[in-house]
């Protein structure tokens, strides 16, 4: 069993086959999947996702809330209510994706920080983990949760492919680290690949980003070929899914001292706990 913690399947890349997704992802072993909700208008849909498949696909899907800080500026009076009422569902088990990103500011940086502080303190408010995400904003971000880490349940630095001092300021923050397929770039994911080894086992989960980063030791045959992708401009065959994370679990295990069914086992029990997840804990 794996636990795939990010994946954004309200994307319209998944519009035609959700269902055999979804059918594809449990024959591959991911048994249970975090929804990513990246606004208020998206963390709606993902909820509603894991309402309409959940008679088909029991236990399977849950999700979080939050805003993303691209969407920052659309950050109003209602959203903290919106995001609130969001939470109280039975699917939504953390709130995010939330944090900063300085790389290309669509949203200014103070939107930002004023929209992560706000979720942040909900977060506290309601005790639920939250999901985060960072791109060249490490040190305000950590300098912003020191002032929260004693006060919040949880926390996991999503898709992580920062520094080597990012991640150790993550994890002096007692935080967890999710990797993607970022690490099966032999080029891109480089430094990522020499870094995985230094995330305590107990600190480590893995999750696709699906539809992005597709792992690039992933065998062609896998791929699923899909009309509308090339119809909206997208490389043929290069949507990523759940049914791919062995793949993201195989090329970390080459890095680690652990086996990959060492990672399952691991990573698997650390998400269930994290996300507080029914159903029992694999030993």
């Amino acid at each position: 069993m794996m636990i795939d913690i990010g994946v954004n399947l309200s994307n319209p890349r998944f519009d035609n086959d959700r269902q055999q997704l979804l059918e594809r992802a449990r024959a591959a072993g991911v048994e249970k999947l975090i929804l990513t909700g990246t606004s208020v208008s998206e963390s709606d849909n993902v909820a509603q996702l894991c309402q309409i498949f959940e008679p088909q696909f029991p236990g399977m899907l849950f999700a979080t809330a939050g805003i993303h800080p691209h969407d920052a500026k659309s950050w109003n009076s209602e959203s903290i209510g919106r995001l609130r009422a969001l939470a109280a569902l039975p699917c939504v088990v953390a709130l995010g994706e939330m944090g900063l990103d300085f790389n290309r500011n669509f949203s200014t940086p103070a939107a930002q920080e004023k929209a992560f502080e706000a979720q942040l303190e909900l977060a506290v408010e309601l005790e639920l983990p939250v999901f985060l995400h960072e791109r060249d904003a490490s040190v305000r971000q950590l300098q912003i949760l020191k002032n929260y880490r004693d006060h919040l349940v949880d926390g996991v630095s999503h898709c992580f492919t920062g520094s080597r001092e990012a991640l150790y300021g993550y994890l002096d923050l007692d935080l967890h680290i999710g990797i993607t397929g970022w690490v099966c770039d032999d080029k891109r994911g480089e430094a990522l690949q020499r870094l995985v080894a230094d995330i305590p086992l107990q600190r480590l989960m893995v999750e696709t980003d699906a539809p992005y980063l597709l792992p690039k030791n992933l065998p062609k045959e896998n791929r699923q070929d899909h009309h509308e992708d090339r119809h909206k401009g997208h490389r043929e065959n290069n949507r990523n899914e759940p049914a791919f994370l062995p793949w993201v679990i195989s090329k970390i295990a080459d890095h680690r001292n652990e086996s990959a069914e060492q990672l399952t086992q691991q990573t698997t029990a650390n998400a269930t706990r994290f996300f507080r997840l029914e159903g029992p804990v694999p030993e």
